[in-house]
């Protein structure tokens, strides 16, 4: 529970962080916009997804000065805890509200009507629905489709791996995506699935131990690529991946840029989910007093979904397929799987 102390707005409170970008002032002066950020479980450090919503925020600051509010989740809370998160935000002024993933949905739903007048963005989920809430969706199975393509290809011993986090309908679409793009690529390769933790177990998005000990076993079982969509855990894959020499797929951002150097080699891509591009557009319209409620989906063809070309030498042989299935993908003749 977030009570007392924990409550406050100091630059602590739940491993919140709080930023500005500078005080200008006179004409031509940048305005300041107060922005609130509740982060998903595994937090600003991820590497992943809570990482580019805040790089989003980054992006901002080339237009606007930005005094951010961003707090952590942490494990095991419950919707009480979210509700307090997010209603601490908008009482506190800050306006835009962005939460990060789909476990807010549910308090999202209860906090947004007592504060009409803050403009309220979700990650990852469309279900909450109000004239104060924008729901910031993404093609998770398009850019999936793409580095299952590459995958299968990059394949030698005709076995690839897939990780995910949550066994939820989100995390299935990035299986599908990428079943769907390696039998694409390869109809006789055979994908070995496994999920972390399932329900309402989110621990399998924070536990690289885990991920690393599954990475291991389907390594082990004679997968030389694996793609996870498994958060933090993500990073126990390419632990495993360096000490067995064969072959990972990041997810969400370009993970090879942030990887540690003896990982890298083994980072083929990423799938590219560009929730930076999706915060960003969110605060500027919300400033900009365009922004609408309702789902915006961010695709391959708007360039929401996309994959990282970073590792030349790793990706190399793979794109011209890989670009033939996104042109067919945008074209209307590929219609990916999401479940």
């Amino acid at each position: 529970m977030l009570t007392g102390a924990a409550l406050t707005l100091s630059a602590g409170a739940c491993g919140g962080k709080k930023a500005t970008t500078g005080g200008d002032s006179g004409e031509g002066a940048k305005k300041t916009v107060k922005v609130g950020l509740a982060y998903d479980i595994g937090g600003r450090g991820d590497k992943s997804f809570n990482d580019a919503a805040f790089a989003g925020l980054d992006r901002v600051k080339q237009n606007l000065n930005l005094e951010i509010k961003d707090i952590e989740a942490t494990k095991n809370e419950t919707d009480n805890d979210k509700i307090q998160r997010l209603d601490l935000l908008a009482k506190s002024g800050y306006n835009p509200v962005i939460a990060v993933g789909f476990a807010y949905a549910g308090a999202l739903g209860k906090v947004a009507p007592k504060h009409p007048n803050t403009k309220f963005g979700i990650v990852d989920d469309g279900s909450v629905e109000g004239p104060n809430v924008t729901n910031l969706l993404f093609a998770e199975e398009q850019g999936s489709y793409l580095v299952g393509a590459a995958a299968a290809q990059k394949s030698e011993s005709g076995k690839i791996g897939f990780i995910g986090g949550v066994d939820t309908p989100l995390i299935k679409k990035f299986e599908a995506g990428y079943v769907a793009g390696a039998k694409k690529a390869k109809p006789d390769i055979k994908i070995d699935v496994k999920y972390i933790s399932r329900g309402t177990d989110f621990s399998g998005f924070t536990d690289p131990a885990k991920g690393k000990t599954i990475a291991q076993g389907q390594y082990d079982g004679g997968a030389d690529v694996i793609y996870h969509a498994a958060g933090l855990s993500g990073l126990g894959l390419f632990q495993a991946a360096a000490a067995e020499k064969k072959f990972a797929i990041g997810v969400d951002s370009d993970q090879y840029q942030n990887a540690e150097a003896d990982q890298k080699p083994y980072i083929i891509t990423s799938m590219l989910k560009r929730v930076d591009t999706a915060v960003y557009n969110f605060v500027e319209d919300t400033n900009k007093g365009t922004v609408k409620a309702g789902p915006v989906i961010f695709d391959l063809k708007n360039q929401g979904i996309d994959y990282s070309k970073a590792n030349t030498e790793a990706i190399a042989g793979l794109q011209a397929k890989m670009d033939e299935y996104k042109q067919e993908i945008i074209d209307g003749k590929i219609t990916v799987p999401t479940k």
